[in-house]
C-alpha cells in the first residue's frame, strides 16, 4: 500500500471516530480494560443517534492504528459487540452496525440478531390499524370492516353445534392444506371457477404474502395501483420489489402501456372494483383493454376483488378474472374478513392449477392447513341461502351508514376543508383536505379523542397522500358519525393553526 494510500485509510478511520464524538483513544469513555472503550463509544454513538444501523466500523487493523492499541483488542471488542446483537460481521465485507441499543431486552440487543430481510419489515401501519380497532378506549374509522353486529351469528352458532354433533373427527383433524374439498366447492358453485383452482388462506393478507413468496424476486417491478392498498404496498416493498405507481383516479391505459414497456414488470397488482382507498370501480370497456394490454405484453394480473359484494348501487362490472374466460393470466384474491367478519381468518385465491400447487407447497411450511370448522361452518352458510341473505342485510346497513358519514361530513366540517367522492361501494371515503393542512397533523389532534383515520400517505409507494386520508363509515354506528365530523373538524382546524415545515408543504 501507498504511503497515500494509507493516509487516506486513517482519515476515514478518524473520520468514522468523531462521529461517535472521540478523536483518539486519549478521550475514549474511561473503562478498563481497553476493549471496554470501545464497546461503549459504540454505544454512546447508538445511544446518541450519531451511529446509525447500518454503519460500517472501520476495519480491525486500521481502527487499532487509529487509537494505537493492538488489533487484539479491537477483536475483542468487535466480538463482544457481536455477541450483544448490536453488530454483526461479514466475511469479506467487514463489520457492520446491526441495530441500536434496545432497553427492553437489556443486556442483550436481540434485535442485532434479526436477520436483515426481517429487520425491512419494520412499517407497523397494518398492526396498528387492526389493534386500534380492538381497543375498546378507541374510536377506529381507521381499520376497514363491515358492520359486525350485522354478522349472522345464530346461523354460524347452529352450523357449528350441527359439525361438533354430526362430524367431530372431520372438525378436529388434520386438513388438506388447500382447504377443505367441502370449502372450495362451495366458493367455486357461489364465486364461480372449478374447486381445484381454489386454495384457502388466513384472510386477503396471507394470500399477497404467499403470492409475493411464489412470484417475485428482488428487483423485480410490479406496477401498482396509486394509491392503493397499503398492506399490497408494503408485502410488495419487503420482497425487494420495485414499485411502479398507475394512477387509478387517471386509469390512463396508454399511460400503462408505456410502464409495460419501459419497465417489464413481473406483474401488475389491481384493486378495480370498489377500490381500497378510493372506492373508485373500472368500467368494463376498460378491463378488457387492461386484459388485452396483459395478454399482449405476457403480464399476469393479481387481481384483489374483495369489496366485489359490496356494492351499494349499480352491480359492478363483471371481474377481471371472469373475463379471462381460460383463467390463464388473473389471478383471483378474496376474503370474506370484509363480507362476514376478519376474525374468521377466512379467504381464497383461485388461479391455474399448477400456481395453486406452487402456492400450497410454500403455505404448508407455515401454516399446514386452516381450520377446519370455521371453513365447514361457513360453507355451510354458502350452501343454505345464509351468506346472500346476510349480503343483502348488509348492503342495507352499509348504505346506511355510509348515507349517515356524508351528510355528518358536510354538515359540520366547512365547505373546502374536506372533499370527497360519495363511493357506490366498498368501505371507505376518500377525502382531500384544502389548503395546506396535513393529513398526519390532522390525525395526531384526533387522536386526542381517542378517535382514529388513515392518513393517505401509507397508500402510495412512490410519496405523496399528504394531504389525503381514508375513513371506513362501516365500522361505526351511524349514531357515531356526527361526533366522528365533529372530532375531525376540530382536528382540521387544530391542524391548520400549527406552523408547517418548508420541507412537508404539499407539491401541488
Amino acid at each position: 500500500m501507498t504511503r497515500k494510500a494509507a493516509r487516506k485509510k486513517d482519515q476515514s478511520s478518524f473520520g468514522l471516530l468523531k462521529a461517535f464524538g472521540v478523536a483518539d483513544a486519549a478521550t475514549l469513555p474511561r473503562v478498563r480494560p481497553m476493549y471496554r472503550r470501545i464497546v461503549e463509544l459504540v454505544e454512546r454513538g447508538l445511544a446518541t443517534g450519531t451511529t446509525a444501523a447500518g454503519a460500517r466500523l472501520p476495519p480491525e487493523r486500521d481502527l487499532a492504528r487509529a487509537l494505537n492499541v493492538s488489533r487484539t483488542t479491537v477483536v475483542h471488542a468487535y466480538r463482544e459487540l457481536e455477541s450483544k446483537g448490536l453488530v454483526r460481521g461479514y466475511v469479506g465485507r467487514g463489520t457492520f452496525v446491526s441495530a441500536r441499543l434496545d432497553p427492553g431486552s437489556a443486556p442483550f440487543a436481540w434485535r442485532g440478531k434479526v436477520s436483515a430481510a426481517a429487520l425491512q419489515s419494520n412499517d407497523t401501519t397494518v398492526r396498528d390499524l387492526v389493534r386500534a380497532a380492538g381497543d375498546p378506549r378507541v374510536i377506529s374509522f381507521a381499520a376497514g370492516q363491515p358492520a359486525l353486529d350485522r354478522f349472522p351469528a345464530a346461523a354460524f352458532q347452529q352450523a357449528v353445534n350441527r359439525l361438533l354433533s354430526t362430524e367431530p373427527m372431520v372438525v378436529w383433524k388434520n386438513g388438506p392444506t388447500e382447504g377443505q374439498w367441502r370449502f372450495r366447492e362451495a366458493i367455486a358453485s357461489r364465486f364461480g371457477g372449478p374447486p381445484d383452482n381454489i386454495l384457502v388462506i388466513a384472510g386477503a393478507q396471507q394470500g399477497l404474502d404467499l403470492l409475493v413468496r411464489c412470484l417475485i424476486d428482488p428487483g423485480d417491478s410490479v406496477i401498482i395501483e396509486r394509491p392503493g392498498y397499503l398492506g399490497a404496498v408494503h408485502s410488495f416493498r419487503n420482497a425487494g420489489a420495485r414499485l411502479i405507481g398507475w394512477d387509478i383516479r387517471r386509469a390512463d391505459l396508454d399511460e400503462l402501456e408505456e410502464s409495460l414497456l419501459r419497465y417489464r414488470p413481473k406483474l401488475m397488482y389491481l384493486n378495480p372494483t370498489h377500490q381500497n382507498p378510493t372506492g373508485l370501480t373500472m368500467p368494463l370497456r376498460a378491463r378488457r383493454e387492461l386484459l388485452e394490454l396483459a395478454e399482449r405484453y405476457r403480464v399476469p394480473i393479481v387481481e384483489d376483488d374483495t369489496y366485489r359484494e359490496l356494492t351499494l348501487g349499480v352491480a359492478p362490472p363483471p371481474s377481471l378474472y371472469a373475463l379471462d374466460e381460460m383463467h390463464t393470466i388473473v389471478i383471483h384474491l378474496n376474503t370474506f374478513s370484509k363480507m362476514l367478519a376478519p376474525g374468521l381468518r377466512l379467504g381464497w385465491i383461485a388461479a391455474v392449477p399448477p400456481i395453486i400447487e406452487q402456492l400450497s407447497l410454500i403455505k404448508q411450511r407455515v401454516d399446514l392447513h386452516p381450520q377446519n370448522l370455521s371453513q365447514l361452518a361457513v360453507a355451510a352458510l354458502l350452501d343454505n341461502g345464509v351468506f346472500d341473505r346476510h349480503l343483502h342485510t348488509l348492503r342495507q346497513e352499509h348504505r346506511r351508514r355510509r348515507d349517515a358519514m356524508v351528510k355528518a361530513l358536510r354538515q359540520h366540517v366547512p365547505p373546502g376543508r374536506l372533499r370527497f367522492a360519495v363511493p357506490e361501494g366498498g368501505l371507505y371515503l376518500w377525502c382531500r383536505l384544502g389548503g395546506k393542512v396535513l393529513a398526519r397533523a390532522v390525525q395526531q389532534q384526533a387522536m386526542r379523542e381517542a378517535t382514529v383515520f388513515v392518513p393517505g400517505e401509507a397508500f402510495y409507494a412512490d410519496g405523496g397522500g399528504t394531504q389525503e386520508l381514508r375513513v371506513c363509515f362501516t365500522s361505526q354506528c351511524p349514531e357515531r358519525s356526527i361526533a366522528a365530523a365533529q372530532c375531525l373538524a376540530r382536528s382540521i382546524d387544530a391542524a391548520e393553526r400549527q406552523p408547517v415545515q418548508a420541507s412537508e408543504v404539499p407539491v401541488a
